[in-house]
């Protein structure tokens, strides 16, 4: 299986950022982590060895991505300032890794692919899954989404803002419009959302219902 790892350093986010690239070609899909989990937790949980068989066939190709939860979602304090970090992330993701996507994706696949990418994660990396796609389908559209909690509300509890609104989608998905544009671009995406039954799942459980 072809593996690179990569550190570079992110304008976003003014520091080093890392990140590991799993299979050679076929579709795109960037990884989130768990909550405040690292760019290598996919793979050292046994995920990427289940991914195996469509990695090596040329079917899949991930890419596990840095967190930065430990400074938006779960810090402590200003929650202003938390949720502006979670934009930044925002804008590291689909400025700075997408456009490196498609340079590695194309290296390394000999194609010249500039379609749309697929998002995946666990917990609350499955929460970034499903928040990128729904805010950028014209960067994303396809996900999997693995025991998340998609209400912002979880961990703003006391707070609220227009970026907040945005980055919870039950809240931001059931305002909206039914006529709005970009639902046409929600319904040529493959969303799948599933959840487990074990002790810490009733968050994510409700959310699915």
């Amino acid at each position: 299986m072809h593996t690179a790892y990569y550190k570079e350093y992110s304008t976003n986010l003014n520091r080093d950022m890392e990140f590991t690239v799993y299979g050679h070609a076929g579709k795109p899909c960037i990884v989130f982590p768990s909550q405040d989990g690292r760019f290598f937790d996919f793979a050292n949980n046994g995920m990427v060895e289940c991914c195996k068989e469509f990695i090596e066939a040329g079917k899949l190709q991930l890419f596990c991505v840095e967190g930065n939860d430990w400074n938006s979602w779960t810090a402590k304090g200003d929650e202003g300032w938390r949720i502006g970090q979670q934009e930044d992330y925002i804008r590291y993701i689909c400025e700075e890794v997408v456009p490196r996507v498609y340079e590695i994706h194309n290296e390394t696949s000999g194609e010249d692919y500039w379609g749309k990418i697929m998002t995946t994660g666990c917990s609350m990396g499955a929460t970034h899954a499903l928040n990128f796609l729904l805010r950028r389908p014209d960067i994303f559209d396809a996900v999997i989404g693995m025991s998340g909690v998609y209400h912002a509300s979880y961990f703003f509890p006391n707070y609220q803002d227009s970026r907040i609104y945005f980055n919870s989608p039950t809240d931001f998905m059931k305002g909206m419009p039914w006529n709005h544009s970009i639902l046409e671009q929600y319904r040529n995406c493959k969303i799948v959302l599933c959840c487990g039954q074990g002790a810490w799942e009733t968050e994510a459980i409700e959310d699915l219902t």
